[in-house]
């Protein structure tokens, strides 16, 4: 069980995530590569954060899929954002799948960045992915 906290020592978590996460032994690290809101026929899920980070966390529920684990192997998430106009409807997005995954508030450790401009210009949001798969 991967173990994730908040020492008494830092200052409280501003969002959704905690300060450290721990992966026990007997697991393998696999690193997701940024994802962006594009559906599985290759199409640009919509304009906005909200719809493309939508789109993200569908694409990571069938990564994980893929490795037989689901949203609570998710150690730690790295999101990026192409403008500050944009944070708004990734976090609205974002914490309709993490009420989903995490009822219970034990987020992954996560960063959010603003950035200037992803890898094309309709892309407004990116998210990379730590996951911890038990060995078989």
């Amino acid at each position: 069980m991967i173990r994730r906290w908040d020492p008494p020592e830092a200052a409280p978590a501003v969002g959704q995530y905690r300060h450290l996460a721990r992966v026990p032994s007997g697991h393998d690290l696999v690193f997701v590569s940024g994802q962006v809101g594009v559906l599985p026929d290759g199409t640009l899920a919509g304009p906005d954060a909200y719809a493309q980070t939508r789109t993200v966390f569908d694409n990571f529920e069938r990564l994980l899929e893929s490795l037989g684990v689901g949203p609570e192997n998710l150690v730690r998430l790295f999101t990026m954002v192409s403008g500050t106009e944009h944070v708004a409807g990734c976090r609205e997005a974002r914490g309709e799948f993490f009420a989903r995954w995490y009822p219970d508030g034990d987020w992954p450790a996560h960063s959010l960045a603003v950035v200037a401009a992803l890898a094309a210009p309709e892309l407004v949001v990116e998210i990379e992915g730590t996951v911890a798969v038990p060995c078989r």
